[in-house]
């Protein structure tokens, strides 16, 4: 691995146990609201199969396997702790049938091209080495006409706003962090990333410079998060 990787390996292997309430926090609870809006964009349909990168504890697995009924739904991540957590949540919604768990790398996925309808990307954007490298594995993986989907900390710009919620995020959350997780040293890096991560506009830039179209992005409360959708260019027949 290379040395961010590293560090945000095991960033997320010593939080795994806590990730859960710790997005709560982290969120201040929004994190369930942005995803409905973004499976309301999505609309998947009864059958559609979906790849969900750094998938984490799963949430977003589980929202799409129970939204798309009879398709299957392959979650992907590094951390085998964040697995573990995520295939206890799997088994508790009885989901094992139709969601697949994979250990692996968002830069070099292990599926070939043209397979799913869907690639999402829930709060792992801003934790890859390269951004764009893993938009590009994304477009190679979905179908033509797919989508690409990408739900992430965005960078707020309307005062006083703004200001109260980095000072949250800079000073507050690591703070939280020390006291419901016991690990202030990994929420301080959260800010810190965020810090050299595109903003919203910049984001949606990239996804067109990657070649996927008709690229739509969101604010979300008051733009500390936003969903960035594109559809990979349907084959000329």
């Amino acid at each position: 691995m290379k040395p961010k990787e590293q560090y945000v390996h095991s960033v997320f292997e010593s939080i795994a146990g806590n990730y859960d309430i710790m997005n709560d926090i982290l969120s201040f609870r929004r994190h369930k609201a942005w995803r409905k809006f973004a499976m309301k964009k999505m609309a998947m349909k009864s059958g559609d199969n979906a790849v969900d990168l750094c998938c984490g504890t799963c949430d977003w697995s589980i929202t799409m396997a129970e939204t798309t009924k009879t398709g299957s739904v392959i979650g992907l991540d590094f951390s085998a702790g964040m697995l573990e957590v995520g295939r206890r949540k799997v088994k508790e919604h009885r989901l094992e049938d139709r969601i697949s768990l994979v250990q692996g790398n968002a830069m070099n996925l292990p599926f070939g091209d043209h397979s799913f309808d869907y690639a999402t990307i829930g709060f792992g954007l801003r934790n890859v080495p390269d951004l764009v490298q893993v938009l590009n594995e994304m477009k190679r993986v979905v179908k033509p006409g797919g989508m690409v989907v990408c739900l992430e900390l965005s960078k707020p710009t309307v005062q006083p706003f703004k200001g109260v919620y980095y000072f949250y995020f800079q000073r507050v959350l690591p703070l939280l962090g020390k006291l419901f997780a016991k690990s202030y040293e990994q929420y301080k890096w959260l800010p810190e990333s965020l810090a050299l991560f595109p903003d919203r506009e910049k984001l949606a830039e990239i996804f067109r410079e990657t070649g996927l179209h008709k690229v739509e992005s969101y604010p979300l409360t008051g733009g500390i998060a936003a969903l960035h959708i594109g559809r990979k260019e349907k084959l000329d027949v």
